[in-house]
């Protein structure tokens, strides 16, 4: 699927309720804006700590999928600077909305497949949470990955999650029929059959390749086998080496 038709999927559930489509845990149509914030902050601790990783406070960050801004905000706490990029403009024209006080965070519109206008080697970490898992096609997510070996200095580290479960991904005809009839009916969210919701699953020993020749290799992994799988990744040095985590 083009950049088109995934910017118009995404920008229809912004305008159908974004906060829902960023942590479908809530409400539909009547979230819960004070859990939605705090469940950002939860949601990088979670990842961090079960990757035992830390940000730091002179960190230059790219945020992969940020939707309105829901973990942007604890990014931008921890780091010197985060450039927040989505596929979405009504998504990132919420997340200015909802967060003018976030002085050090860029928010930029991306094409769906890549870090373009992100410079190369000017970045100490990447992070993508709950993102990965809804890209249609796996190469989507593998081209990221190399993306993230291109933006990433020398040391810098990706942490991330992307889906490893394939049965997940797939729905039998009654459940698509409910779901159908729900949304028609109001009482439900669109587009839950959709592929570009759906998602799909990666293949980890694929992730490991694509990361080695992109500069990186695999330090930690943590629920292979799962929808959460989470991902280290460092950069080699210059040397070919990497660093040890900061933990």
């Amino acid at each position: 699927m083009g950049r088109s038709s995934m910017r118009e999927f995404w920008d229809a559930r912004a305008e159908e309720d974004a906060f829902y489509f960023v942590d479908n845990r809530l409400e539909y149509g009547s979230p819960d804006l004070e859990r939605f914030w705090s469940g950002g902050r939860e949601g990088l601790d979670l990842l961090l700590g079960d990757l035992g990783v830390e940000l730091g406070g002179a960190d230059d960050v790219v945020e992969i999928g940020c939707g309105v801004g829901r973990m942007t905000r604890a990014l931008a706490e921890r780091a010197a600077t985060v450039r927040a990029v989505d596929v979405s403009e009504r998504m990132l024209a919420l997340a200015r909305e909802h967060n003018p006080h976030l002085r050090n965070v860029e928010w930029i519109l991306s094409d769906g497949r890549s870090l373009a206008p992100i410079a190369s080697r000017s970045a100490d970490v990447c992070h993508s949470d709950v993102v990965f898992q809804h890209l249609p096609d796996p190469e989507i997510t593998l081209g990221y990955i190399a993306e993230m070996g291109r933006v990433l200095r020398a040391g810098g580290w990706a942490a991330f999650q992307v889906s490893n479960a394939p049965a997940i991904h797939s729905l039998g005809p009654l459940t698509r029929l409910r779901l159908a009839a729900r949304a028609a009916a109001g009482r439900g969210p669109r587009g839950q059959s959709d592929p570009r919701w759906r998602g799909s699953a990666v293949d980890l020993d694929r992730l490991r390749a694509v990361a080695g020749r992109s500069g990186m290799r695999v330090e930690r992994t943590s629920g292979e086998g799962t929808q959460y799988c989470r991902v280290l990744l460092r950069k080699r040095d210059t040397a070919g080496s990497t660093r040890t985590p900061t933990t």
